[in-house]
């Protein structure tokens, strides 16, 4: 009798650990993906918030329904789609970095195909784009986007921040600040007020701080995101789903990352790289229609 019960208690045991393993993989699944209803909404920040930058001009956009990542896509995810892992902060549950735009790009196309959807991208690697006036991008492809497809994509820079602000007017989606505790920054340079706290030096695993009201995670902080847009000064006038800027010298990013300060993770704030650049800094997530 002592035996069966022994043997039971370890048999629930290992199914509680085998479920609480499976559980916690899908929690930390980049795979995950969150409906994001459309609405309108004003994109840019007002004049009295702290730490604004002068191409944060508030205007009117409206976006129709989307579907996001949860998370940052992880290095596991990454590694199974492209072969490779080319992080500097090694984990299977942390965001990939070290990756271009035209890697995000290439990633998503080939996941789309993995998956059976239509690729959202046409990339010509013999012809470089004419609207790409950087002098300092080292791959230049054409790189077309058909929104008639339903494969995995980048979001423009209207649908991230729409998604990110979550309904929130706030400097941040969690509120009027933000600390280490719930962020992945450099807790030595906090939002203005706010007291000093943990600066990690490295980037986290995705879903282990808190999410925005839409149970997207890591919007703020750990590696910046990659979006679709030319980075260029707004269009004032209300708009419904921008994809940006004709052209441009680089590409918007967004969210901040692990080692910047904290105004610079604001909902608003707008981040630029040159496409071809490659950090440990920065990372993306991937939406579909």
């Amino acid at each position: 009798m002592t035996y069966f019960y022994k043997t039971f208690w370890i048999a629930s045991l290992l199914v509680s650990i085998t479920i609480g393993v499976f559980a916690q993989g899908e929690r930390r699944s980049g795979s995950d993906m969150v409906r994001i209803n459309g609405g309108t909404f004003t994109m840019g920040s007002p004049a009295n918030e702290l730490g604004r930058q002068a191409d944060e001009t508030q205007h009117q956009v409206t976006i129709n329904s989307f579907s996001m990542g949860r998370y940052q896509v992880t290095q596991r995810e990454y590694e199974e789609v492209m072969g490779t892992n080319p992080s500097f902060f090694i984990g299977p549950n942390r965001p990939v970095e070290m990756v271009s735009w035209y890697d995000a790009i290439e990633y998503c196309n080939r996941r789309s195909q993995r998956e059976g959807l239509t690729p959202a991208y046409t990339i010509d690697r013999n012809q470089k784009d004419p609207n790409n006036g950087s002098i300092h991008d080292t791959v230049g492809w054409l790189v077309t986007w058909n929104r008639n497809a339903n494969g995995y994509r980048l979001p423009t820079e209207a649908e991230w921040e729409y998604a990110c602000r979550a309904g929130t007017v706030t400097p941040f989606n969690l509120g009027g600040n933000i600390s280490p505790e719930n962020t992945n920054y450099d807790g030595n340079y906090p939002y203005i007020g706010n007291i000093h706290g943990l600066y990690r030096k490295e980037t986290t695993e995705v879903g282990s701080l808190a999410p925005n009201p839409w149970g997207l995670y890591d919007m703020h902080g750990n590696v910046w995101e990659w979006c679709w847009d030319w980075y260029d000064t707004y269009d004032t006038e209300a708009q419904t789903d921008p994809r940006g800027a004709v052209q441009g010298y680089h590409r918007v990013e967004r969210g901040g990352a692990w080692h910047n300060q904290g105004w610079h993770l604001r909902s608003a704030y707008r981040g630029n790289a040159t496409p071809s650049i490659a950090g440990r800094d920065i990372g993306f997530r991937v939406v579909r229609p």
